[in-house]
């Protein structure tokens, strides 16, 4: 239709161009359209309004399609993890602790004859064997008082033949004696002083013996101390110090005695240790250590524990433990610092896990073990802690997989899928 949607008035003019119409009414022009545009822009706004309610349902489909899609692939995701094998602890554990070398026995050296060093055959740092003459002492006195007691007990040796000589007349009388008492020839008397006489005579040959006796014991101990005048090594090894030269005066004196040399055996040297209580059992004589010393590198000195205190120290809690090295070359001297490194057998079997499979939180320590496909957390106990690994006496067992790193959301029975990492280092 082409009606003109205005009210019109007959003397007003009029124009059409178009679908619109112009007309003059007073000079001023009105413009008017036809109803058919009003038609098409509300079909177009209803159409946009309509195309954007699609388009918005259509793309919350979308959304949540993927909201769903995403779901579900968490739900179906299986995590990879590293996972490392629980090993079994070596038969011996392995303590070192540090130490100081030792002689293995020392000897301090007194004179025991007074007088002058004649002679002195060693000084300091010289090596020795067992017997080995030292220092000679040289005392004339001595000499004299020697000879005074042999003659002395040349004198009494005398006077028991001399003893022996009347006890043999006593017994002699008496023997004649004793028939002609019985027949009556002799009288009871006579008979009573030849019993008495012969017992006078053997006390009398008893006092002598005992007195040389008593003389040769004395005798002895001066040819003793002529013996002391030549001052021995007790054993091999090595002089440390020494107090005297030739023309010093000496004492043997128990109290104030002179003192002359130290010697130390080199040959084998002592070390103490103080085992701590939790690597002390399984600790016996036989145990294999190694020693070695910081100055000396790329060398070890096998030895074997020898002795342990039966008790622990109470203010320490440790184990008094000596150590011997064989040392015939004698690298070793004593009063180093040293390391010892002992092979202590185990008691109680334990595992090693790595340090990166500990799980720390609320519940305490943890692994996170795999099992047919899916992690199980188990709680553990750490024995020891040896920076990489850890020493576990419970909670898991040889072979077992463990996952290193695990995941902070990780959960028991979650799905896993375990891929090898290297083993744990061995205690």
């Amino acid at each position: 239709m082409n009606d003109v949607v205005s009210f019109e008035r007959p003397d007003v003019e009029q124009r059409r161009s178009g679908n619109v119409t112009y007309k003059l009414l007073d000079d001023r022009p009105v413009v008017t359209r036809r109803r058919r545009g009003g038609w098409l822009l509300g079909g177009g706004v209803l159409l946009t309004v309509t195309s954007a309610l699609v388009f918005g349902g259509w793309r919350y489909a979308e959304e949540q399609r993927a909201v769903a899609a995403t779901t579900q692939q968490q739900r179906d995701f299986v995590p990879s993890v590293r996972v490392a094998t629980v090993q079994a602890s070596d038969a011996a554990v392995k303590v070192s602790l540090p130490a100081t070398t030792q002689a293995f026995a020392t000897a301090n050296i007194f004179a025991r004859a007074s007088g002058y060093i004649e002679q002195r055959q060693v000084d300091i740092g010289d090596r020795v064997k067992e017997g080995q003459l030292l220092a000679q002492i040289v005392a004339p006195e001595l000499d004299h008082q020697i000879a005074q007691a042999e003659a002395t007990l040349g004198q009494l040796q005398a006077a028991v033949q001399q003893a022996q000589a009347n006890v043999d007349l006593a017994q002699v009388t008496w023997n004649r004696d004793r028939p002609l008492v019985a027949q009556g020839w002799v009288t009871q008397q006579q008979g009573t002083i030849d019993v008495q006489t012969l017992k006078a005579q053997q006390a009398a040959l008893a006092v002598a013996q005992a007195n040389v006796t008593a003389q040769q014991s004395q005798l002895n101990v001066l040819r003793q101390q002529k013996a002391y005048q030549r001052v021995v090594a007790p054993f091999d090894g090595v002089i440390t110090q020494r107090n005297i030269d030739v023309g010093s005066l000496v004492q043997a004196d128990a109290v104030n005695g002179t003192f002359m040399f130290t010697i130390m055996r080199s040959n084998v040297i002592r070390t103490q240790v103080f085992v701590p209580q939790d690597q002390a059992f399984g600790l016996t004589p036989g145990v294999e250590a190694v020693v070695r010393v910081p100055e000396i590198p790329g060398r070890s000195f096998p030895g074997k524990v020898t002795r342990i205190a039966d008790a622990l120290q109470p203010g320490t809690r440790t184990l008094l433990t000596e150590v011997d090295i064989p040392n015939p070359d004698g690298v070793l001297t004593p009063g180093i610092y040293c390391t010892v490194e002992l092979h202590v057998p185990r008691k109680t079997p334990s595992l090693l896990v790595p340090a990166d499979a500990i799980i720390f939180n609320r519940d305490g320590v943890q692994v996170a073990v795999v099992e047919n496909g899916l992690a199980r957390i188990r709680k553990i106990s750490v024995g020891r802690d040896f920076g990489t690994s850890v020493e576990v006496v419970d909670g898991v067992k040889a072979g077992d997989q463990v996952i290193l790193n695990p995941p902070v959301d990780l959960v028991d029975a979650s799905k896993v899928q375990p891929r090898s990492a290297p083993p744990a280092t061995r205690a």
